[in-house]
């Protein structure tokens, strides 16, 4: 069964299906080029948003979109892809078991941190979730391939701050504008507690 957050990306991908499904069932059974044009691009968009780089969805779009067949048929082809991916999706076959165990050990500290905050640590509660959410945005980096690591003026590597992560995967189209100002909130909100501002939030701002 699929989780929750693939739901949207296999309607979506069911969509790119139909588009092209519906474009074919013309008598003449042909894709023009301003609809394989369209199908093209929702499909690439919609592969490169839910697949990582060396997902072997993202090695043969790109060998198909190299390729020096016609547009109509890169679109066929393409299509075929998504279709693969919706069943993989629908399946639950996409997440890796490195993905749900972090995915398990996320849910695990958020209950840790909603339980703190109900018997009254509200500090503590937003220090466990800020710091799983910076986890989070850790893991999501490779996936989607932006590199979490920056070399300084000394040459010594070392992680790029949560907000520049946040900023980063918002400008690769990874989540909208709004998430990106939503976890800037609460990553605000777990510098303070971690730094002793405990007056600068409220228990309604952790639980949110």
């Amino acid at each position: 069964m699929p989780t929750d957050k693939y739901r949207n990306y296999i309607k979506h991908l069911t969509s790119i299906s139909e588009m092209y499904e519906t474009a074919t069932k013309r008598s003449d059974g042909w894709v023009y080029d301003a609809e394989a044009h369209g199908i093209l691009a929702r499909a690439e968009s919609a592969i490169r948003k839910i697949c990582s780089n060396p997902s072997p969805y993202m090695k043969r779009m790109a060998k198909i979109l190299d390729s020096t067949v016609s547009e109509h048929v890169k679109a066929d082809r393409l299509v075929g892809i998504v279709k693969a991916l919706k069943g993989d999706l629908e399946d639950g076959y996409l997440e890796t078991f490195p993905e749900l165990v972090r995915g398990e050990m996320f849910e695990n500290l958020i209950e840790m941190a909603r339980h703190l905050l109900e018997e009254g640590y509200k500090d503590a509660a937003a220090v466990i979730t800020g710091s799983s959410l910076e986890s989070h945005l850790h893991q999501l980096c490779p996936k989607h391939g932006v590199p979490i690591n920056h070399t300084v003026p000394d040459g010594t590597i070392k992680h790029k701050k949560a907000e520049q992560l946040n900023q980063i995967l918002r400008k690769e189209g990874i989540y909208t504008l709004f998430d990106q100002k939503q976890i800037t909130a609460w990553l605000d909100l777990r510098n303070n507690a971690a730094h002793g501002k405990y007056s600068a939030y409220d228990e309604q701002s952790v639980a949110s």
